[in-house]
């Protein structure tokens, strides 16, 4: 039986905005029996290993997150939700069906942690991604950092075979966890802010992505707007371009081909 438990970080301290607060409360609103566990630096080991360490030194506070969700669910089970998801349905029905993930791309097989995350205690899966995490290190020994996501690295673990699944529009079962379609925890598209609302929309992803910076958020404006005219893979590669300018000012023409590499390696991936 699944713990009654809802997980979420918020590390690094800072006031929690008005959006987060009201994410909060429609879990309690949709979850009323459900305990709420806030996890931060006064109750989490940030020198747990040196991903998360150094992670948490340079105050990437979102890619702390992306460990701490999967320890805590895999020490306590239950469930984990960012703060920029609001419940407008109750979810008990999937609860009842065991433990999952969720998508936000419609056409991928692409596993979104932060929509949503359910688990008994002690499951295998989580297990191997944290030992996946306790081999890394966030900070490269020429400096850079490690921005690969949590995304990147469950769908890797996860997904061992992408090409098996074809229908994006069923809920997939991989190794007895549900992988709920787009439509259940995110129907507002990230790039063209179309909504789609189906009977089996429980959630809203609000992309508050409150873990960027500026100049970061600046950039998906920019993307947003050449998707809108361009569609989505001109969009993608305009992106790159932007992502790669902008790791070349700040850390080096080495970071930069590094960021190359791994952007056309997913894409070919997923295309």
């Amino acid at each position: 039986m699944i713990p009654k438990i809802i997980h979420y970080c918020w590390f690094g301290g800072n006031e929690k905005p008005e959006s987060v607060l009201r994410c909060i409360e429609s879990w309690k609103k949709y979850c009323p029996d459900y305990e709420i566990k806030e996890w931060n630096e006064d109750n989490f080991d940030i020198n747990i290993n040196n991903y998360v360490k150094e992670a948490y030194q340079n105050s990437f506070w979102a890619f702390v997150s992306d460990y701490a969700r999967f320890f805590v669910l895999y020490k306590y089970g239950g469930l984990y939700f960012d703060t920029d998801v609001e419940l407008i349905k109750p979810i008990d029905d999937l609860v009842e069906e065991g433990p999952f993930f969720a998508r936000e791309h419609k056409d991928k097989l692409i596993i979104a942690t932060g929509l949503g995350m359910c688990a008994l205690p002690g499951m295998n899966l989580y297990k191997e991604v944290l030992g996946y995490y306790d081999t890394m290190h966030f900070v490269y020994e020429d400096g850079t950092f490690n921005k690969k996501t949590v995304v990147d690295h469950v769908t890797k673990v996860l997904v061992k075979n992408p090409n098996e699944y074809k229908n994006m529009d069923t809920v997939f079962k991989i190794q007895d966890i549900s992988i709920y379609p787009k439509e259940f925890f995110c129907p507002i598209d990230y790039l063209t802010g179309d909504e789609e609302y189906t009977e089996n929309t429980r959630a809203i992803h609000h992309y508050d992505s409150t873990w960027l910076s500026e100049g970061e958020k600046e950039i998906n404006q920019k993307v947003r707007k050449v998707n809108k005219r361009f569609g989505h893979k001109i969009s993608l590669v305009y992106k790159i371009l932007l992502e790669t300018d902008s790791i070349y000012k700040e850390d080096g023409l080495k970071a930069s081909f590094r960021h190359i590499k791994i952007r056309m390696r997913n894409w070919s991936k997923n295309m």
